[in-house]
């Protein structure tokens, strides 16, 4: 992700999430160390971005969203292949996430990629209110 991919990111951002960040928030993202930000494209359009932190040999992957008329073409699953390489690439061993317990498509996907429930945070989203899944990934060398 560049600078000049964040209004396109927002845009995504607003219509997958519903207390969506800001562009200032991905824009101050861009300068911190220990956070990977990762867009991904369809043709000449950004098409999807993801967010991964990392802290020693952990990492959460805090955000991953596709454009609401690309989604079911792979591409989630594509950049989330991409995010679990740098992962791994980068040190972490254990890789974490919240979905809404709703999301039965993304929590299905996490599954196929060897994710699991460790865990439900009661009430954490809003809009509507729901409970988040805590899932865990280890990586190799874990």
């Amino acid at each position: 992700m560049t600078p000049s991919d964040v209004p396109e990111v927002a845009r995504i951002e607003t219509t997958a999430f519903s207390t969506p960040w800001s562009e200032e928030t991905f824009n101050s993202l861009l300068k911190r160390s220990g956070v990977e930000l990762w867009v991904a494209e369809w043709g000449d359009e950004l098409a999807a971005y993801a967010i991964l932190w990392k802290v020693l040999d952990e990492g959460e992957l805090a955000n991953i969203a596709v454009r609401c008329d690309l989604r079911g073409r792979g591409i989630g699953s594509g950049l989330l292949s991409r995010m679990l390489e740098v992962a791994e690439d980068s040190g972490v061993r254990s890789l974490y996430l919240e979905v809404r317990e709703s999301n039965g498509l993304a929590r299905e996907m996490y599954a196929r990629r060897g994710f699991h429930e460790i865990g439900v945070r009661k009430g954490y989203y809003e809009g509507p209110r729901e409970d988040a899944r805590v899932l865990k990934k280890s990586l190799a060398g874990a």
